[in-house]
């Protein structure tokens, strides 16, 4: 059963710069799942930000973050990361990485079958 595990949350300053880890255990995630990470904030629904499919391809993205955030594998570590840059007050919410068998990757929550326990993102002054 595969289990994902975020850390790197914290609060941070407005442009400042944060880079999210998703350690996956249980099994690999290359070439078997597509990862996604998603964040809420209170009372918001919960948005996809950025996603990589297990096929390869160019990730897609959250409008509101194109730009300013990466997502990248680490095949030896097992791990997603989720680079974030030039961070905002509407960046504030906490952040979810979810996997799914499939080929490909998509930013809405339905179908991804893994997540984690998410790690919080707080931009303030």
């Amino acid at each position: 059963q595969l289990q994902l595990v975020e850390s790197g949350g914290g609060l941070v300053q407005p442009g400042t710069s944060l880079r999210l880890s998703c350690v996956a255990s249980g099994s690999t995630l290359d070439y078997n799942y597509s990862v996604a990470w998603f964040r809420q904030a209170p009372g918001k629904e919960r948005e996809g930000v950025a996603c990589i499919a297990s096929s390869g391809g160019a990730p897609k993205w959250a409008d509101s973050v194109k730009g300013r955030f990466t997502i990248s594998r680490d095949k030896a570590k097992n791990t997603v990361y989720l680079q974030m840059d030039s961070l905002g007050s509407e960046d504030t919410a906490t952040y979810f990485c979810a996997a799914r068998d499939g080929t490909s990757c998509h930013l809405i929550p339905i179908g991804y079958n893994f997540w984690g326990q998410g790690t919080q993102v707080t931009v303030s002054s």
